[in-house]
């Protein structure tokens, strides 16, 4: 069996095994991580590395952190957080009081608190909590306990650490009010239904490791997730080209409206 066949063979075999489908990545990028992730664990190659993320939980379970890169922090890029606050919420809540709000590949949950304290200081009313999923169970769980390092929280402005923030044994939780304006949610981007009607989609920093192919499809479901006027919020390193096509214009950049 050569190379292609290989690496053919273990992406059939492993979507079997955890529902994740390697096809819609970039197979350069995800070829580094899992070979990297392999050799630092003794594994020879796809066969036995297969079975032994049939056998081993604990494997599993780094592997799909592994490979799921989860990388996340409060107010990541607190400029682009800065033109949220002041430009496009007040063009949506000019149209909707109530906003719906979604945090797509949330992680462990630092945007989707990040914005239910944005929310929470400025007044930002919500139709319901804002939704937060990823494909990792894990890092869900995570979210839910709302239990962070002093580093981890450094993004949050001093004056608002202090109020939503709790000490408890070396580490910080965040406060009871700000646990409930969120509901953390097992989703697959690339398998399950999008729920509609949104005001706000935030995906960042998620898409850059699909496949061109699957980023447009992903940008045209979003697209079809929001309502009219709302808006998508990426990552800093993406850029959606076929916007216009989409049905989407720039309102500011990383900031995308739906046209009406």
């Amino acid at each position: 069996m050569n190379q292609a066949d290989d690496w053919a063979n273990f992406v059939k075999k492993y979507q079997a095994l955890s529902g994740i489908d390697l096809v819609a990545y970039k197979r350069p990028q995800m070829e580094r991580r899992i070979n990297s992730f392999m050799r630092s664990i003794g594994s020879r190659d796809y066969v036995s590395f297969l079975e032994l993320l049939g056998s081993d939980r604990e494997i599993y379970r780094r592997f799909l952190e592994h490979l799921t890169i989860n990388v996340s922090e409060f107010f990541r890029n607190i400029q682009q957080w800065e033109v949220l606050e002041k430009e496009i919420v007040p063009l949506l809540v000019n149209e909707r009081p109530g906003l719906k709000i979604w945090s797509a590949g949330c992680s462990t949950g630092e945007e989707a608190y990040s914005l239910a304290i944005l929310c929470r200081e400025k007044g930002i009313r919500l139709q319901d909590r804002i939704l937060a999923t990823d494909i990792d169970n894990e890092v869900l769980e995570k979210g839910r306990q709302a239990l962070y390092s002093q580093k981890a929280i450094d993004g949050i402005q001093a004056l608002w650490r202090n109020k939503y923030a709790v000490a408890e044994n070396g580490q910080y939780r965040i406060s009871e009010e700000i646990r409930r304006m969120v509901r953390f949610e097992k989703h697959d981007l690339l398998r399950d239904r999008f729920v509609l009607d949104q005001d706000l989609i935030l995906c960042r920093n998620v898409v850059i490791y699909f496949t061109e192919e699957t980023k447009l499809t992903l940008y045209r479901k979003f697209t079809e997730a929001l309502r009219p006027g709302g808006v998508l919020f990426i990552g800093s390193t993406e850029q959606i080209f076929q916007a216009k096509e989409l049905g989407l214009k720039t309102v500011a950049t990383f900031f995308y409206q739906k046209e009406r």
